[in-house]
């Protein structure tokens, strides 16, 4: 089945940067939507960045300027280059992705198991 796998999390100062990357893989079709959330301890899941098909991106108003997200069509990856970190930033990163498993199905969503990130003096 499709699976989706995130990398790149870790422990990094404030001020620092991390990129995580995320890949899918299975029986895709097509792929719609990639987006990275987040969800810190205690807090509901929110929206950090996503990305369409056809290279629009959309951000929250909290990593404006300081997130980007960026996809390869082809290789099925998208990846969220974090700078100038704060410790607001903490919490576990999920790679979500919308893919169709045959031309005539409707897109399902497909969520990955999260890498930690900790912006910490």
């Amino acid at each position: 089945q499709v699976q989706v796998v995130e990398s790149g999390g870790g422990l990094v100062q404030p001020g620092g940067s991390l990129r995580l990357s995320c890949a899918a893989s299975g029986p895709i079709f097509s792929i719609g939507a990639m987006d990275w959330y987040r969800q810190a301890p205690g807090a509901r899941r929110e929206v950090v960045a996503t990305s369409t098909s056809d290279g629009e991106t959309a951000y929250a108003d909290s990593v404006k300027g300081r997130f980007t997200i960026s996809r390869d069509n082809a290789k099925k990856t998208v990846s969220l280059q974090m700078n100038s970190l704060k410790p607001e930033d903490t919490a576990g990163y999920y790679c979500n992705v919308v893919a169709r498993l045959g031309a005539l199905k409707s897109g399902n969503s497909y969520w990955g198991q999260g890498t930690q990130v900790t912006v910490s003096s």
